[in-house]
């Protein structure tokens, strides 16, 4: 440290054969400024200098948009007897109601579908689908 420190002073201020160098004001820009010898806290000074901090309050541009339930969108309402809507949620195959993730509704509409075509096949404006288990795996026909 102690050398480094030497070293900077004999490069700064020894001119040509020992002779202190006279700098000006005018030299170091810097120190002209009034923000070096300003009273206010260092992290205001340095918001202002710092081009590439980040912006707090700037929203995330990579958060992907907030998946909405197509029942809730449009607030379309659940009717045991509105087969077309209904028909749209079970499987043609084997009958089975559609899980969440295939279907995309809310927890509460799921609910509600699975309530509204059980009471459906019950009084019979949709049919079961009576399937062989051994033969729910079959391959489709085509695609």
């Amino acid at each position: 440290m102690t050398v480094f420190l030497s070293v900077f002073r004999t490069s700064l201020f020894s001119g040509v054969g020992g002779q202190p160098r006279h700098f000006r004001a005018t030299c170091f820009p810097m120190m002209q400024s009034s923000q070096v010898y300003a009273t206010s806290p260092v992290h205001f000074c340095q918001e202002k200098v710092d081009p590439d901090m980040f912006i707090p309050d700037m929203e995330n541009p990579y958060e992907s948009d907030k998946k909405v339930c197509i029942l809730c969108k449009y607030k379309i309402n659940v009717d045991y007897k509105n087969t077309r809507l209904l028909s749209q949620f079970v499987s043609p195959y084997t009958g089975f109601l559609y899980d969440r993730h295939i279907t995309g509704l809310c927890k509460e509409q799921q609910n509600l579908i699975k309530a509204a075509i059980k009471r459906s096949r019950d009084l019979g404006y949709m049919p079961y689908m009576l399937k062989n288990p051994k033969y729910l795996r079959d391959p489709k026909l085509f695609d």
